[in-house]
């Protein structure tokens, strides 16, 4: 019997540009301590080993600061041993990456940088797929079909990469293929690329990163403990939740009638779980100017409770009559304007940008004269 943890896509040191300033160092910092989390797993799931099957840092330079960190922290959960494979991000193209982690790395770090055979123990052989470039453009475990490993010894592959089915007129010579493990004979296909959790058949598994770093996946973070009872047997995969914070996207799909606030509510996480959670949400549909503007207040008052809360209401369209704009005002100055863009706002012969820029001009309006009215 063999157990390991599978993990990938750490990618150590990701700046988070394009998130508030106060909240980086945050996401950074928790990228940090995925390294603590997947070694509590190993150590609960009684596993030896923790495979990274690339992308452990972000770039092919992460800083010293980054780089000696990292190895520093492995180094602490000894005699947990580690193994690295390079992946497209801090690939083997990034030579002096690789040259300072072979002079630095603590003696229960392996560094997965040939394509050749390493004893995990003396029934488990790990069959490693560097990625030589960010872009190989070949398929890196076909040599794993004729790697030779001791008899009844467990085989087990470790890639980075995506997996598709072929097609005839497509470029596929960058993709795994699909039924490596049978045609290899292998064990288990550890596969790092993919950030959500996926299993491609019993003995192939994407891992998922064990800390989110984008809305795409709309998943929690994730590793894997697998144990193989026996060199032929089926791996029992175990997903183990390790992520610090959650990333999500919502849909909010509204009808003149709505209340969209309370629909809002029904969506968001409660309490101090808030702080964790990083949320998109796309409105759709229809409501009236005064139920888009306390939307966007309740959005406004619940923010700051959040890591972050965005709200994307392009595909939101405004139902205005005359008891709408009767709310701005009934007559003079604001009312003049007001039936202005809304007319601009339907007026089919403008462009489609000149009718948004009306709309939210209107929408503008209306939450001034609800503040001034309040």
């Amino acid at each position: 019997m063999f157990r390991f943890i599978h993990s990938s896509d750490l990618h150590l040191g990701k700046r988070f540009g394009n998130m508030p300033e106060d909240l980086r160092g945050r996401l950074r910092e928790a990228r940090h301590m995925a390294l603590c989390r997947l070694a509590e797993a190993a150590r609960a799931h009684e596993a030896g080993v923790i495979l990274l099957a690339g992308d452990t840092f972000d770039t092919e330079t992460p800083s010293p600061e980054i780089r000696r960190q990292t190895l520093a922290e492995m180094a602490s959960h000894a005699p947990l041993q580690w193994i690295i494979l390079p992946g497209n991000h801090d690939s083997l193209q990034a030579t002096e990456l690789w040259n300072a982690l072979r002079a630095e790395a603590p003696d229960n770090v392996i560094l997965a940088t040939e394509a050749a055979p390493i004893a995990l123990s003396s029934d488990a052989t790990l069959l490693p797929s560097p990625c030589t470039t960010r872009r190989p453009g070949r398929d890196l475990t076909e040599w794993v079909d004729q790697a030779a490993t001791p008899e009844r010894s467990i085989r087990i592959c470790l890639a980075h990469g995506g997996i598709l089915d072929f097609s005839e007129d497509g470029d596929a010579s960058g993709i795994i293929a699909p039924d490596r493990a049978r045609r290899a004979g292998l064990d288990y296909l550890a596969l790092g690329d993919w950030h959500g959790t996926m299993s491609v058949d019993p003995r192939t598994w994407y891992s998922g990163t064990p800390e989110p770093d984008q809305f795409k996946h709309n998943a929690p973070g994730r590793a894997l403990a697998v144990t193989i009872p026996a060199a032929g047997a089926e791996p029992v995969v175990t997903p183990v939740e390790t992520g610090t914070f959650s990333w999500s996207i919502c849909d909010l799909h509204l009808l003149a009638e709505d209340d969209p606030v309370a629909l809002l509510q029904s969506l968001l996480p409660e309490g101090v779980q808030r702080r964790q959670t990083l949320m998109k949400l796309f409105a759709r549909g229809r409501c009236h100017p005064e139920e888009r503007a306390a939307l966007a207040a309740a959005i406004e008052h619940a923010a700051p409770e959040f890591a972050f809360l965005e709200l994307e209401d392009e595909a939101l369209e405004t139902e205005c009559e005359a008891t709408d704009l009767d709310l701005i005002d009934r007559n003079g100055a604001l009312r003049i304007a007001a039936d202005a863009l809304l007319a601009e706002s339907e007026n089919e012969t403008l462009s489609a940008d000149d009718r948004r820029v009306a709309k939210d001009a209107l929408l503008r309006l209306f939450a001034y004269a609800q503040k001034i009215s309040s």
